[in-house]
């Protein structure tokens, strides 16, 4: 019986997959946002929001589109990737109803210092700056890896410094 990735290809499926995965965690964000700032949370630096959007889409895109039906796998790297999925849960389990895609911040709300937090400040930032690049190496695609690779650290810097801005002043005031 032939099996969806006859069809599209084994990297199309797991692109998919992805990009599944990426609308589910959106949803489940946007309902923290809206319930956080409901509560009296404030967003900060909202203005770099949509260039992540722009860059994830496209990366997802990027990949769909220059990514051979019959490109190779690279097992290891793709089980690496999957390694950096079970992370990604972790980190979105221990923050539970406060992980969002955006910088919300809700007065009176502890600083959470459980899970991958207490080896990492920022685990989750980690992980998708390894899935960025694991990804496309997985399927032979390193100008993707680059690409997007350079480009999300670049905008992972600013908006590092703006969380780690607004999480100094929650952490001293």
């Amino acid at each position: 019986m032939p099996v969806l990735w006859d069809w599209i290809g084994l990297p199309q499926a797991v692109i998919l997959a992805v990009a599944v995965q990426r609308a589910a965690e959106l949803a489940y964000a946007r309902r923290n946002t809206a319930r956080l700032l409901a509560g009296g949370g404030r967003e900060h630096g909202g203005g770099h929001y949509p260039l992540f959007i722009l860059l994830h889409g496209g990366w997802l895109a990027a990949l769909l589109a220059l990514t051979p039906a019959d490109a190779p796998v690279c097992w290891p790297l793709l089980g690496a990737f999957g390694l950096l999925q079970a992370g990604r849960v972790w980190a979105v389990a221990t923050l539970g109803p406060y992980w969002t895609t955006r910088i919300i911040t809700v007065p009176g709300a502890p600083l959470v210092r459980g899970g991958p937090y207490r080896y990492l400040r920022h685990p989750n930032y980690a992980i998708v700056a390894g899935e960025i690049v694991l990804l496309p190496l997985a399927f032979g695609q390193w100008t993707i890896a680059a690409a997007f690779g350079l480009a999300n650290a670049a905008l992972l810097l600013h908006r590092i410094r703006v969380e780690d801005g607004v999480l100094a002043e929650r952490s001293h005031g």
